[in-house]
């Protein structure tokens, strides 16, 4: 699987994700103390969803812009799409841009990237944004410096582009790593849910590693007969996240906006959303 983001951008999976991250750093941010926001891989920071890249797919008019093109959007939702919004029509913001509008003075914000040019277009986009900046470097050698970070409460998101079959283990890992380094911290994990026996492997591990508090969300909009222009393949219908320690009041925002969001972008009437529990009490 090559989940290079440009192609992607503005998707049903980022709804998913980007909606779980605005949640969590507002309430994270009803709180008077600081804390820290980590990206493994930050990406570009801001895509072009009128570029060549993202006209191949097409998946953004089947996702975000469905939410643009809505009124009266239920809770988080509606604070999601007005940060959209606000970047202007056409591009749509990676998760380190997001984070940033979210961030308080006192907060901060460490976006890692791998690859050399789209650090400097990450770099370039933060450039305003005060205790923001871009780490060149493998994520999840990067994260073990980062954690525990001075703040002790924060956010790590772990959404890698699953370039290869080890990309799960890795990622899983980089997960269990981080709560053994930071075990109250949050972790958003981002997966594409169509690679069932690597997400129950990870999802095994996790539980193993005796993480206390963690649940399972996944949105699938259907159509899982659909395939991607210029047969590309099968196009991916169902993502996911594995959130260790969601604070109070996430499941109640998802649970709220993720009926929105099936009627919205289904594309196939066995779409839908599931909210489990793995571990821990609601």
């Amino acid at each position: 699987m090559n989940y290079r983001h440009a192609y992607h951008a503005g998707n049903f999976a980022d709804v998913l994700k980007h909606a779980a991250l605005v949640s969590v750093l507002t309430l994270l941010s009803k709180k008077q103390t600081p804390f820290a926001v980590i990206d493994t891989h930050g990406g570009r920071g801001l895509y072009d969803l009128m570029g060549e890249q993202a006209k191949k797919t097409g998946e953004a008019k089947d996702g975000i812009v469905r939410l643009l093109h809505a009124s009266e959007l239920p809770g988080v939702l509606a604070r999601y799409v007005e940060i959209v919004r606000n970047f202007g029509d056409g591009r749509y913001p990676g998760s380190p841009l997001i984070a940033a509008k979210l961030l308080r003075a006192r907060d901060r914000l460490v976006a890692i990237e791998k690859h050399p040019e789209d650090c400097a277009a990450l770099a370039a986009a933060l450039a305003p944004v005060a205790h923001a900046r871009a780490i060149l470097g493998d994520g999840y050698q990067v994260l073990k410096r980062l954690l525990p970070p001075p703040e002790r409460r924060g956010l790590t998101l772990i959404d890698p582009p699953y370039e290869d079959t080890e990309e799960f283990r890795r990622a899983a890992r980089a997960l269990i790593e981080a709560h053994r380094r930071f075990a109250t911290g949050i972790v958003l994990f981002w997966y594409p849910a169509k690679e069932k026996a690597a997400l129950d492997a990870a999802a095994g591990e996790v539980l193993n590693a005796g993480i206390a508090s963690l649940v399972k969300v996944e949105l699938d909009v259907g159509g899982s007969a659909v395939t991607a222009p210029e047969g590309r393949g099968p196009r991916l219908t169902s993502a996911g996240l594995l959130v260790v320690n969601p604070p109070f009041g996430f499941e109640a925002e998802m649970k709220l906006g993720l009926p929105f969001v099936v009627e919205r972008l289904a594309q196939g009437k066995d779409a839908g959303f599931t909210f489990v529990r793995l571990a821990g009490d609601g």
